[in-house]
């Protein structure tokens, strides 16, 4: 089968298209024929082994050749374990452990996945599993009245963030850069910054904050939160992350706010809640571009460097 594989860290150009075996199912796993992945900021990360845990199980090299975890697709075969699927279903899920998406086939576990809704193509679907568990768990408990804050809200799953936390009555405002700050309007936002020109953690205070590209102190961020409000990030340095998880901690409860990462739970319980909102036509899905397999290097380095409105989806079929 025909798949983007890489062997080292690096950027695009360690990339290539190569053909190599048709992967098989394991007992509680699925073997699905892939129609369309979409990329997230962490398949970026993991090609160039930057943040420190993006290398989690190879420190040196690559603990898998083919990424990409976001896939949809139709079940090819199944294993002697698997009793929810059976070859020809239409599904889709985060392959976050396994991976594989780059690539015609991929090996999933039978509980990463969900059945496609009908009224998405693969294309759409692709680009819920990941984006939509990180926005429904990071818009939790956002009620009607509350202000909210973005950063990094013209991406896939900030795009999602804006919508959920609008829809539940938020005054939203969106942070990213300046070529996104009409896109970020279209998706509901009542205000928009342009991170290179205003330091948010110098406005508001917000009564939530959802960072997906956290890198500054954690006293910074501490401001930027009223009390009683909360903040949590999901992406960024290790170093803020580290600081977060401890720092963090200690000073959001010294000063009546609640600080931390958001530990996003997986699994289709976690996002099929926000597909069946898109099916139904109540919560938007953004497609940047759509690309062939072929061009899955330039579609990573453009969600990269900051550029995708929305989502970037590769479609192998």
């Amino acid at each position: 089968m025909r798949a983007v594989v890489y062997d080292r860290y690096g950027g695009p150009e360690v990339l290539s298209v190569a053909d190599i075996p048709i992967p098989s199912p394991g007992p509680e796993q699925v073997l699905v024929q892939v129609h369309s992945t979409s990329i997230n900021l962490s398949d970026w990360e993991t090609l160039l082994g930057t943040p420190l845990y993006s290398r989690l199980g190879g420190l040196r090299t690559p603990k898998r050749r083919v990424l990409g975890s976001d896939i949809a697709g139709r079940v090819e075969a199944v294993g002697s374990r698997v009793t929810l699927f059976a070859p020809g279903d239409e599904v889709y899920g985060d392959n976050l452990m396994l991976k594989g998406g780059f690539a015609e086939y991929a090996v999933v576990p039978e509980k990463a996945l969900a059945r496609k809704p009908e009224s998405l193509s693969f294309t759409e679907a692709s680009t819920l599993p990941q984006a939509a568990a990180i926005a429904l768990q990071g818009t939790a408990g956002v009620t009607t009245g509350m202000s909210v804050l973005i950063n990094g809200a013209g991406g896939g799953s900030g795009a999602f963030a804006i919508q959920l936390a609008k829809r539940a009555g938020a005054h939203v405002t969106g942070v990213d850069n300046a070529a996104k700050l009409a896109f970020m309007r279209t998706l509901g936002a009542d205000e928009v910054m342009d991170y290179r020109a205003t330091d948010f953690t110098r406005t508001g205070p917000y009564d939530r904050i959802l960072d997906l590209v956290a890198h500054r102190s954690v006293f910074a961020y501490r401001r930027a939160v009223a009390r009683g409000g909360r903040y949590r990030c999901v992406g960024g340095t290790t170093r803020a992350l580290l600081r977060m998880t401890t720092i963090g901690v200690i000073a959001g409860i010294a000063t009546g706010r609640s600080l931390g990462v958001l530990a996003v739970r997986e699994g289709p319980a976690h996002f099929t809640p926000l597909a069946e909102a898109c099916a139904a036509g109540q919560i938007g899905i953004h497609i940047d571009r759509v690309c062939p397999l072929e061009e899955t290097a330039e579609a990573l380095a453009h969600v990269g460097a900051g550029r995708a409105l929305g989502k970037v989806v590769v479609e192998i079929r």
